[in-house]
Formats: C-alpha cells, structure tokens, sequence
C-alpha cells in the first residue's frame, strides 16, 4: 500500500472502509453491477454484485474548514478483485458536469494506492470522440484528467483490488448521458490472458487509442513520490486548479 497520508484504510470484506480518529469521512457509497451495465461490452455478463465502493469528502480534522473555503474534496475508490465477464473491473464512464461554484466542467487529479489503474478518457462523448488515451498507473503514480474530458477507470490486475484517492470538487456533479448514448466510451477492455486488449465501440466513429505512462505535469507544480494530500498540506494552494480550471490553460493537454 502506497503511503498516502490519511488514516483511513480499504477493506474487501465487506468493500467500503475503515477511518483511524485522525481522518473523517462518510458512509461509503456501494456501485453495484447492475448500476454499470449500460456501459459494459456485454451488459448481461456475471460478476460481483458490489463492484466499487466511494468514500467522498475524507480528510483531517484540521484541513475541513479550508476544504470547504477552497470548494476542494478528496475521495478515495476502491474495487472489488476479479473481472466482470471478460472485461475488468471498471467505472461505468462520466464527464464532470458543469460545477456550480465555477460555472465550468471541472478537472480531477487520481492518485493510485494500490492494485494497478488504467484511467481511460477521451476528450469528447460525442460520435466523434477526439483524442482517446489509456493512462497505466501503478501505486504512487498520479494522472489528471482534464475538464470536459468523458472518462473511466479500470482495473487492470484481476488478482488483487484497486483503491486511489482523488482531488475534486466539493460541488461535483456526473453527466452521464452521451456515454450512455453510445453503451460506454470510445473503447472496452477485455482481460486476455492477465492483460489488457481494447476492442472499439462501433458507435463512435474511428479513433486511435494511445497507450501510456501518466506524465509528470510539472505544469501544475506536482512532484514525483510525495502523495498528493500531503503536498496539499505543504500547500494548499496546489490544487485550486481542480475547482477553478480556468487558472490552467487546457489547450492541446496531454494526460
């Protein structure tokens, strides 16, 4: 488990969590199967019944009352083990809707614990979907996701759960619909043979799926191997760029 620098701990039996008397957070929220059918290449496949349990609004006690000045929430994920039919586990894929606070879509910066992540996203849930990625993290590794952007994340390692922690915006919001208008994003993985294959959904046009490394994004000020809660704690001013993305231009951005 990646040091990340709260007391709050992932169990599997039953998914959900555990809060040591140094963090707080909520009553987790369990996805089931049947909640992220729509969005799965054969949507009548087996597997868990509770996929993913969320924990939305974690923290220390003593960085609440600036959180909530800043309109920036940390939420933590983590996955059942194992597969659902040939796919793995995953998200069912949203794009952040427009916030309240900002008036804009709003970034999200993931953060992987343990288990192995792809975080698929492309920049459009329209027909034509843009540019398609599929960003591999391992523990420690952080990728962005762009406003705007529609996008899932997926377990990539069968074997074991998945858990990441994330920044957001206190105010998030899901759309869901044109992802759910095309059965899922631009491409759905299939577990073969321990990896990873990606087959293309038939309802978008063409499009060219690049595998690869999170970047560094040095553009935003973050280092490598220090968890992104403790460089809040550094400075908070780090990631006002998540609930007010228009200090950032997002132009030509590659995650």
């Amino acid at each position: 488990m990646f040091t990340h620098g709260l007391d709050i701990h992932p169990r599997s039996t039953p998914l959900g969590f555990t809060y040591g008397p140094k963090c707080f957070g909520p009553t987790p929220e369990l996805r089931t199967l049947d909640a992220i059918r729509t969005s799965l290449r054969n949507p009548n496949c087996d597997g868990p019944d509770l996929v993913y349990a969320i924990a939305m609004d974690v923290g220390r006690p003593e960085h609440r009352e600036d959180l909530l000045k800043r309109q920036l929430l940390f939420g933590v994920v983590t996955y059942a083990a194992g597969q659902i039919g040939h796919e793995p586990i995953r998200s069912q894929g949203h794009i952040h809707a427009l916030s309240p606070s900002c008036g804009y879509s709003t970034a999200e910066v993931y953060e992987i614990w343990s288990g192995r992540a792809i975080i698929l996203m492309q920049e459009s849930a329209k027909d034509q979907p843009g540019r398609c990625f599929a960003v591999s993290a391992q523990p420690g590794e952080v990728v962005v996701v762009p406003p705007n952007w529609a996008h899932a994340t997926i377990s990539a390692d069968p074997t074991q759960p998945l858990t990441f922690g994330a920044w957001c915006v206190r105010d998030y919001g899901f759309d869901y619909t044109d992802v759910r208008a095309h059965g899922g994003l631009a491409y759905f993985p299939e577990l073969k043979d321990g990896h990873i294959c990606w087959h293309a959904n038939p309802r978008y046009e063409h499009s060219i799926l690049r595998e690869k490394s999170p970047e560094h994004y040095h553009q935003f000020g973050l280092e490598n191997n220090i968890s992104i809660y403790e460089q809040y704690c550094q400075n908070n001013q780090l990631f006002d760029f998540v609930p007010q993305p228009n200090l950032h231009n997002w132009d030509g951005f590659t995650p």
